[in-house]
């Protein structure tokens, strides 16, 4: 299958699944489709403000298969499809994923080219404000080339 129609189909499956899935309080955050032999693998990151619950995952899970058994946007080859969270590899490229990683620690890479790591403290639709060696940075989403998540087993605020 090439790019072109991967990208067409999972454009075609994100505009199916958006009201419904919105309905149920949950954003799509990625929608990918994976050659694994004569199947394929549909994989559909959804996410909201404060986490998402596996009950949550296993309702959106059940309002997926129901939207694509009634419409023909995978065609007629079989496939697997897994609903998921993000992982914490997803990159933050939207102001709400800036909004729902507060008080997490970010790496960030710079359009220059510089790379500073920060906790979030606040973010608007337009910056994010972050804590870097103790002092306030604003930056602007626009400055931002990529910015990930870093894994943190404990925090230094979270005392003993």
């Amino acid at each position: 299958m090439s790019a072109e129609r991967k990208d067409a189909i999972a454009s075609a499956i994100e505009k199916a699944l958006g009201d419904p899935l919105l309905a149920l309080g949950l954003d799509i955050e990625a929608v990918e489709i994976t050659p694994a032999g004569k199947r394929r693998i549909l994989r559909i990151a959804v996410d909201k403000d404060g986490g998402i619950t596996h009950e949550e995952v296993a309702e959106a899970t059940r309002e997926v298969n129901r939207i694509l058994d009634e419409s023909d946007v995978m065609g007629e080859q079989p496939y697997t499809l897994e609903v998921t969270s993000p992982g914490v590899d997803r990159p933050l490229t939207l102001p709400r994923h800036w909004r729902r990683n507060k008080g997490r620690l970010v790496k960030v890479t710079a359009t220059d080219g510089s790379t500073f790591t920060g906790r979030v403290k606040e973010s608007d639709e337009e910056r994010v404000s972050l804590e870097v060696s103790g002092k306030r940075r604003e930056v602007a989403y626009a400055d931002v080339k990529k910015a990930l998540v870093q894994i943190e087993f404990k925090r230094i605020d979270e005392g003993e």
